[in-house]
Parts: C-alpha cells; sequence; structure tokens
C-alpha cells in the first residue's frame, strides 16, 4: 500500500518514482512540491524547502511510517511555503493554470 500525502503545493510519497508511476518503498520518502506550478521559485527557495524535509524527517525518526505522520510532515511544509510568500523569497505564478491565492491575496508594490 502506498503511503502518502498530499497538501496543495507538498506531494509526499513513501516510495520512488521511475518514468512516471510511484513504486511503494517505507525506505524512499519523494517530495513533489507545488505540482500545480501555482507559485514562482528559486533555488535558494526550492533549497530552503528541501532542507526543511529533511529537517522534519531527521525529527520524526524512530516514528512509525504512518499517513498521520506524512500529512504532518506536508503540513508543516506547507506553512513553511506559506512563511516564504509572506517573506517575498517566492511569489504566485500569474500565469499558472491555477490561480486561487490559497496562501494568501498577493502583495502588489506601489511605486
Amino acid at each position: 500500500m502506498l503511503l502518502k500525502s498530499t497538501t496543495r503545493h507538498i506531494h509526499i510519497y513513501a516510495g520512488y518514482v521511475v518514468d512516471g508511476t510511484v513504486y511503494p518503498d517505507t525506505e524512499t520518502l519523494t517530495l513533489n512540491v507545488d505540482p500545480d506550478n501555482e507559485l514562482e521559485w528559486n533555488d535558494a527557495a526550492l533549497a530552503k524547502v528541501e532542507a526543511k524535509f529533511q529537517e522534519l524527517v531527521a525529527n520524526a525518526a524512530g516514528e512509525e511510517l504512518t499517513e498521520y505522520n506524512l500529512r504532518r510532515i506536508g503540513s508543516d511544509l506547507e506553512h513553511f511555503i506559506r512563511s516564504l510568500l509572506m517573506k517575498g523569497e517566492i511569489g504566485y505564478n500569474l500565469n499558472s493554470r491555477v490561480r486561487n491565492y490559497s496562501l494568501g491575496i498577493p502583495r502588489v508594490n506601489h511605486s
């Protein structure tokens, strides 16, 4: 059985992906950030999300791998992404097919 957690901007699978297919593996966690490209990313921001993911996984070491624990990590990452947006480190992708501003209304700088 595939264990997973999906939030709007974070998908976590207990498994690995080959050619678009997810194969269950309780020894491997796969992170998919912003699958709908709702946000504009840069390498630094993605690295922060990946580091936060590694930190959360390390903090959960020794706990049983359950959907609840994956959802907790996913929710924490979703909050972390919101904090990056609020700090202006990432922004909404206004060319995305999805525009519901799920993390809050975008800020517009007035000159």
